[in-house]
């Protein structure tokens, strides 16, 4: 795939890493990590089919659910190959097509929930800023361009990535520090001139950590509108409306700013602990939204039990 040099070896395969000093513990790692898997894909497929089939949760809030599920899908499938190899396996060599592939698709997938999140935090202002226009301003045709919108959006963003990555020179070192590939971490490899992918890279991670910006902006507004309704049961009953959202932006945002801290301010971090969090910024989102908004979304719930109850019989 390169061509070689007279000083340095180029390389057209890296090697990805598990968990250091647990490598003979791996085929063990792997079992709860293929049943996270299994029930983050379940989860969400059940989500998308309970929304999809049930006439009374055809409303933006549920269908903008449905796209959040459909990020987390496309997150599970992007890291599950490399992840079930290096675990199950033990095979941590992955072709620099593959890995360029993959990181287009992580950060892809990645932005597009960020970005669903938004939306939904925009959805909750709406429905209780104006609750009697809800549901003329975000019609089923205005929700699904929406959502379109961002979906373009979102992987025109990280379009430039691949081919960045593609353009540049891999000697020698091969390396990766996580399970899966990303773009910031097979920059580092190059041996040739990386400062556009460095700068676009900044680019691309300003922009979806403006949404959390944008998150917490819609959050005042909603805490005014809030604050403003005279009954104390009607504050709390619109506040309960969010939870579900807020528990979904804490579970994917936190272990990504954990992650981006300790790699700016930490002295004796430890790879660890790095290589774990990485892990669970992949495995826990998909895997905990369909849970929490079954838990907190009444409407979600009882038809997930309707459907199994039926099922059942």
């Amino acid at each position: 795939m390169f061509a070689l040099n007279t000083s340095e070896v180029e390389i057209s395969t890296f090697l990805l890493i598990g968990i250091p000093g647990l490598e003979h513990m791996h085929i063990w790692i792997s079992i709860p990590i293929c049943f996270m898997y299994l029930l983050a894909i379940l989860g969400n497929c059940t989500i998308l089919f309970v929304i999809k089939t049930e006439p009374s949760l055809h409303e933006p809030m549920y269908y903008f659910l449905s796209m959040l599920a459909l990020s987390d899908l496309g997150l599970s499938f992007s890291s599950l190959p490399s992840m079930l190899r290096i675990f199950l396996f033990n095979a941590l060599e992955i072709s620099a097509d593959a890995c360029i592939a993959q990181e287009f698709f992580i950060h892809g997938f990645t932005d597009m929930e960020s970005s669903v999140l938004l939306i939904m935090s925009f959805d909750r202002f709406l429905a209780i800023r104006t609750p009697l226009r809800y549901s003329s301003i975000l019609t089923s045709s205005r929700v699904l361009h929406i959502g379109l919108t961002f979906a373009i959006k979102s992987m025109l963003l990280v379009l430039p990535l691949p081919f960045t990555l593609k353009r540049l020179r891999y000697c020698n070192k091969r390396l990766l520090s996580h399970s899966y590939c990303l773009h910031q971490d097979v920059m580092k490899l190059a041996c040739s001139d990386n400062r556009v992918n460095f700068y676009y890279g900044l680019f691309v991670a300003l922009c979806m950590m403006s949404d959390s910006m944008f998150i917490a902006v819609s959050y005042v507004f909603i805490l005014k509108t809030v604050l403003g309704i005279a009954s104390h049961g009607e504050r709390l009953k619109a506040l309960n409306t969010c939870v579900s959202h807020i528990c979904a932006v804490l579970i994917f945002y936190v272990p990504i700013i954990t992650l981006a801290t300790m790699h700016r301010f930490a002295k004796h971090k430890s790879p660890l602990a790095m290589i774990l969090i990485a892990n669970a910024f992949l495995l826990v989102p998909p895997l905990m939204n369909p849970i929490v908004y079954c838990v907190k979304t009444r409407q979600i719930r009882v038809k997930v039990l309707e459907k199994l109850s039926l099922k059942s019989k």
